[in-house]
């Protein structure tokens, strides 16, 4: 299978590069990611795009840092409007992503992913992509609530997937856990075992093998 695996920062990309795949590192944000994407699509043929890296788990999530996600479904989760104390997504807004079909910004995984999650023995739920890092206990369980199932918070995830979804080519978020969701607290950030988790998930993808 020929994998392109889209990254945000170079040193993510260095845990990565003896790995029989593509990897490309986009800069931090959907933006970005989704740029960076397309560029690498229109370069060469792909079976498959991985967005990759490090991210926060919600509340509920059962994830601790350390611990390894695999999108069950990639969400571009702040993409809506504030209606005082509501969101409203883009279907209650009646607005799309996409110039000639709806489409609300939720992009399924590849279909490979639950096999793969529990090969590694991962945790396969959806993964939220957000231009902000979620900076508050309060948010971080508005949005668990609003997305049941929510596993992480990155920043990439959804822009990968969207311009995966404009070439035509399946997508798929594979994410270690350096920290909860909510106040920061880099100190507590566990860096090193994080980006483990994600280069363990990543061979898995890439061998076939647990």
């Amino acid at each position: 299978m020929n994998v392109l695996i889209v990254v945000a920062t170079a040193g993510e990309a260095a845990r990565l590069a003896d790995l029989p795949a593509r990897v490309v590192v986009s800069g931090v944000g959907p933006v970005a990611a989704a740029l960076a994407t397309a560029r690498a699509l229109a370069a060469g043929p792909c079976d498959l795009a991985v967005s990759a890296g490090i991210g926060g788990a919600y509340p509920g999530s059962g994830l601790e840092p350390g611990s390894l996600a695999v999108s069950s479904v990639i969400v571009q989760a702040d993409l809506g409007a504030q209606d005082g104390g509501q969101f409203l997504d883009l279907a209650a807004l009646g607005l799309s992503v996409l110039p000639d079909a709806p489409h609300g910004g939720s992009f399924p995984a590849w279909e490979g992913a639950s096999d793969l999650a529990a090969r590694v023995g991962a945790a396969c739920g959806p993964t939220l992509t957000l231009s902000t890092v979620t900076g508050t206990a309060e948010h971080a369980l508005a949005l668990a609530q609003r997305y049941p199932g929510a596993l992480t918070e990155g920043m990439e995830g959804a822009g990968v997937a969207h311009a995966a979804l404009l070439a035509g080519v399946p997508a798929l978020e594979v994410r270690g856990v350096s920290n909860p969701v909510g106040p920061r607290d880099r100190a507590a950030w566990r860096i090193p075992e994080t980006l483990s988790a994600t280069r363990r998930g990543l061979e898995a993808l890439l061998t076939g093998e647990a």
